[in-house]
């Protein structure tokens, strides 16, 4: 069989379609923009609001592509009826996510593993690169008080620095659930 005139280089592939939804959303945005180049009292408004909506779905899209991961842990996360479930050989287990009270992002021996710790003290790892990790960006998100873009930069920090090379434990606090008002007796 004969080479294509033209190849796509494997590493813009992955790249395209790890953004593939910010590059609909992205779409939707000139679509907006369009329609309000057309002109009119109705076409311009229209314009405006279809690019602010596809501009709104950029950012969350972006946002949920970056923090995705290449698959390089074993296991697997589901999401079903509000309970997170980790299913790996050695760890795995499942979290309710209405007792959900805490969220540490923990780097121990050069891997990086989401902490989630219910209400009664039990606490679920699951490592940020496992299959299916990235739908845990919505469950995140969704809860009350969660920074969406701190959350991201928590999984990208800067580059380490040289004279730190060791594989200690570090960890950050992510997200903790606020305490209701208590009522005075």
């Amino acid at each position: 069989m004969a080479d294509p005139i033209w190849q796509i280089r494997p590493e813009i592939t992955e790249t395209a379609l790890r953004y593939r939804e910010a590059l609909g959303a992205g779409l939707v945005v000139l679509v907006g923009l369009w329609l309000m180049a057309l002109g009119g009292y109705v076409l311009v408004p229209l314009g405006a609001i279809v690019a602010a909506i596809g501009a709104i779905l950029t950012l969350t899209a972006f946002r949920r592509a970056r923090f995705a991961q290449t698959v390089a842990a074993p296991g697997v996360v589901e999401l079903d009826e509000r309970q997170v479930s980790y299913l790996a050989p050695e760890l795995g287990g499942f979290i309710s996510l209405d007792e959900l009270v805490e969220i540490r992002l923990l780097s121990m021996r050069g891997r990086r593993m989401w902490r989630l710790k219910q209400s009664d003290g039990q606490a679920l790892l699951i490592p940020v690169d496992a299959e299916g990790a990235q739908k845990l960006f919505d469950v995140f998100t969704s809860l009350p008080g969660m920074d969406t873009a701190e959350l991201v930069l928590a999984l990208h920090p800067p580059a380490p620095q040289k004279a730190n090379l060791t594989l200690a434990a570090e960890t950050r606090v992510i997200w903790r659930k606020q305490s209701g008002p208590r009522l005075a007796r």
